[in-house]
Protein backbone atom coordinates (compact mmCIF):
# COMPACT_ATOMS: atom_id res chain seq x y z
CA UNK A 1 0.00 0.00 0.00
CA UNK A 2 1.37 3.42 -0.92
CA UNK A 3 0.22 6.98 -0.50
CA UNK A 4 -1.98 8.09 -3.37
CA UNK A 5 0.08 9.94 -5.98
CA UNK A 6 3.49 8.82 -4.67
CA UNK A 7 5.71 5.78 -4.55
CA UNK A 8 6.51 6.06 -0.85
CA UNK A 9 4.91 3.79 1.72
CA UNK A 10 2.29 5.43 3.95
CA UNK A 11 3.49 7.04 7.15
CA UNK A 12 1.74 6.36 10.46
CA UNK A 13 0.04 9.75 10.10
CA UNK A 14 -1.24 8.77 6.64
CA UNK A 15 -2.71 5.57 8.08
CA UNK A 16 -4.39 7.51 10.91
CA UNK A 17 -5.74 10.02 8.39
CA UNK A 18 -7.44 7.16 6.53
CA UNK A 19 -9.07 5.96 9.76
CA UNK A 20 -10.09 9.49 10.72
CA UNK A 21 -11.56 10.02 7.26
CA UNK A 22 -13.75 6.92 7.70
CA UNK A 23 -14.91 8.14 11.12
CA UNK A 24 -15.18 11.93 10.64
CA UNK A 25 -14.97 12.63 6.90
CA UNK A 26 -12.38 14.04 4.56
CA UNK A 27 -12.58 17.67 5.76
CA UNK A 28 -11.37 16.69 9.24
CA UNK A 29 -8.86 14.13 7.93
CA UNK A 30 -7.22 16.71 5.65
CA UNK A 31 -6.60 18.99 8.63
CA UNK A 32 -5.30 16.22 10.94
CA UNK A 33 -1.82 16.85 12.28
CA UNK A 34 0.32 16.08 15.33
CA UNK A 35 1.97 18.21 17.96
CA UNK A 36 5.68 17.69 18.51
CA UNK A 37 4.86 15.18 21.28
CA UNK A 38 2.79 13.03 18.87
CA UNK A 39 -0.69 14.07 20.08
CA UNK A 40 -3.25 14.47 17.31
CA UNK A 41 -5.12 17.69 16.65
CA UNK A 42 -7.27 19.18 13.93
CA UNK A 43 -5.92 22.43 12.49
CA UNK A 44 -8.42 25.27 12.35
CA UNK A 45 -9.64 26.02 8.86
CA UNK A 46 -8.25 28.99 6.97
CA UNK A 47 -11.46 31.01 7.14
CA UNK A 48 -11.82 30.35 10.87
CA UNK A 49 -8.25 31.50 11.51
CA UNK A 50 -8.75 34.61 9.38
CA UNK A 51 -12.05 35.50 11.06
CA UNK A 52 -10.56 34.91 14.52
CA UNK A 53 -7.64 37.20 13.72
CA UNK A 54 -9.96 39.82 12.22
CA UNK A 55 -12.20 39.90 15.31
CA UNK A 56 -9.16 40.26 17.58
CA UNK A 57 -7.76 42.99 15.33
CA UNK A 58 -11.05 44.91 15.44
CA UNK A 59 -11.15 44.59 19.25
CA UNK A 60 -7.58 45.94 19.30
CA UNK A 61 -8.44 48.88 17.04
CA UNK A 62 -11.57 49.79 19.01
CA UNK A 63 -9.73 49.52 22.33
CA UNK A 64 -6.80 51.59 21.06
CA UNK A 65 -9.23 54.19 19.68
CA UNK A 66 -11.06 54.35 23.03
CA UNK A 67 -7.70 54.80 24.77
CA UNK A 68 -6.75 57.50 22.30
CA UNK A 69 -10.00 59.38 22.97
CA UNK A 70 -9.45 59.03 26.73
CA UNK A 71 -5.91 60.45 26.43
CA UNK A 72 -7.09 63.35 24.27
CA UNK A 73 -9.91 64.19 26.67
CA UNK A 74 -7.68 63.87 29.73
CA UNK A 75 -4.90 66.03 28.32
CA UNK A 76 -6.80 68.71 26.42
CA UNK A 77 -6.79 71.23 29.29
CA UNK A 78 -3.65 70.10 31.05
CA UNK A 79 -0.07 71.23 31.02
CA UNK A 80 1.17 67.92 29.53
CA UNK A 81 3.55 68.43 26.64
CA UNK A 82 2.71 67.24 23.17
CA UNK A 83 5.64 64.81 23.34
CA UNK A 84 4.30 63.17 26.51
CA UNK A 85 0.84 62.85 24.96
CA UNK A 86 2.37 61.35 21.81
CA UNK A 87 4.38 58.83 23.83
CA UNK A 88 1.24 57.90 25.75
CA UNK A 89 -0.63 57.30 22.51
CA UNK A 90 2.24 55.23 21.09
CA UNK A 91 2.24 53.29 24.36
CA UNK A 92 -1.42 52.48 23.76
CA UNK A 93 -0.58 50.88 20.43
CA UNK A 94 1.67 48.38 22.22
CA UNK A 95 -0.06 48.29 25.60
CA UNK A 96 -3.59 47.52 24.42
CA UNK A 97 -2.70 44.13 22.85
CA UNK A 98 -0.63 43.24 25.91
CA UNK A 99 -3.58 43.91 28.22
CA UNK A 100 -5.98 42.10 25.85
CA UNK A 101 -3.53 39.19 25.84
CA UNK A 102 -3.83 38.86 29.62
CA UNK A 103 -7.33 37.48 29.02
CA UNK A 104 -5.98 35.12 26.37
CA UNK A 105 -3.91 32.68 28.46
CA UNK A 106 -6.20 29.76 27.72
CA UNK A 107 -5.93 30.43 23.97
CA UNK A 108 -9.47 31.73 23.68
CA UNK A 109 -9.64 35.45 22.95
CA UNK A 110 -12.93 36.81 21.61
CA UNK A 111 -12.08 35.84 18.02
CA UNK A 112 -11.32 32.26 19.02
CA UNK A 113 -14.51 31.98 21.07
CA UNK A 114 -16.60 33.15 18.11
CA UNK A 115 -14.91 30.76 15.65
CA UNK A 116 -14.55 27.70 17.91
CA UNK A 117 -10.77 27.71 17.68
CA UNK A 118 -7.99 27.76 20.27
CA UNK A 119 -4.38 28.92 20.05
CA UNK A 120 -2.08 26.33 21.68
CA UNK A 121 1.61 25.44 21.88
CA UNK A 122 2.95 23.43 18.93
CA UNK A 123 5.15 21.47 21.31
CA UNK A 124 2.35 19.69 23.20
CA UNK A 125 -1.03 21.40 22.63
CA UNK A 126 -1.10 23.00 26.08
CA UNK A 127 -2.28 26.51 26.94
CA UNK A 128 -0.07 29.35 25.86
CA UNK A 129 -0.27 30.79 29.39
CA UNK A 130 2.14 33.58 30.27
CA UNK A 131 3.12 34.07 26.62
CA UNK A 132 -0.43 35.19 25.80
CA UNK A 133 0.25 38.95 25.95
CA UNK A 134 3.20 38.52 23.58
CA UNK A 135 1.09 36.31 21.29
CA UNK A 136 -1.63 38.95 21.13
CA UNK A 137 0.93 41.68 20.36
CA UNK A 138 2.31 39.55 17.53
CA UNK A 139 -1.21 38.74 16.33
CA UNK A 140 -2.54 42.30 16.27
CA UNK A 141 0.47 44.55 15.60
CA UNK A 142 3.39 42.57 14.23
CA UNK A 143 1.38 40.22 11.98
CA UNK A 144 -0.05 43.05 9.85
CA UNK A 145 3.46 44.51 9.63
CA UNK A 146 4.79 41.10 8.55
CA UNK A 147 2.12 40.84 5.84
CA UNK A 148 3.05 44.31 4.62
CA UNK A 149 6.74 43.42 4.57
CA UNK A 150 6.08 40.21 2.64
CA UNK A 151 3.88 42.07 0.16
CA UNK A 152 6.45 44.77 -0.45
CA UNK A 153 9.35 42.47 -0.97
CA UNK A 154 10.38 39.05 0.06
CA UNK A 155 9.94 35.98 2.09
CA UNK A 156 10.19 35.71 5.84
CA UNK A 157 11.69 32.64 7.49
CA UNK A 158 10.70 31.49 10.93
CA UNK A 159 9.15 28.73 12.94
CA UNK A 160 5.85 28.43 14.69
CA UNK A 161 5.59 28.08 18.42
CA UNK A 162 1.78 28.27 18.45
CA UNK A 163 -0.93 26.85 16.24
CA UNK A 164 -4.66 27.48 15.95
CA UNK A 165 -6.70 24.30 16.37
CA UNK A 166 -10.34 23.45 15.75
CA UNK A 167 -11.25 22.93 19.39
CA UNK A 168 -14.49 20.98 18.88
CA UNK A 169 -13.13 18.66 16.19
CA UNK A 170 -10.00 17.97 18.26
CA UNK A 171 -12.14 17.10 21.30
CA UNK A 172 -14.29 14.73 19.19
CA UNK A 173 -11.13 13.17 17.74
CA UNK A 174 -9.71 12.51 21.23
CA UNK A 175 -13.07 11.22 22.52
CA UNK A 176 -13.12 8.69 19.66
CA UNK A 177 -9.76 7.33 20.80
CA UNK A 178 -7.46 9.09 18.34
CA UNK A 179 -5.03 10.47 20.91
CA UNK A 180 -1.48 10.19 19.67
CA UNK A 181 0.93 8.49 17.30
CA UNK A 182 2.51 5.64 19.24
Amino acid sequence: MSVIGSDRPPSRLDVFKQHVEQEFGSRIAQRLDTFEDGTFYVTAGGWARLLSWFVDFVVYLLSAFAGFIAVVLATRDSEISDNAALLTILGLLVGVPLVYGLFFGNGRALGAVLTGTRLVRVKNGHRIGAAAPWAMLVRTVLFPLLIAAMTVGGAVDGSLSRVSIDDGATRRLHAAGFLRVE
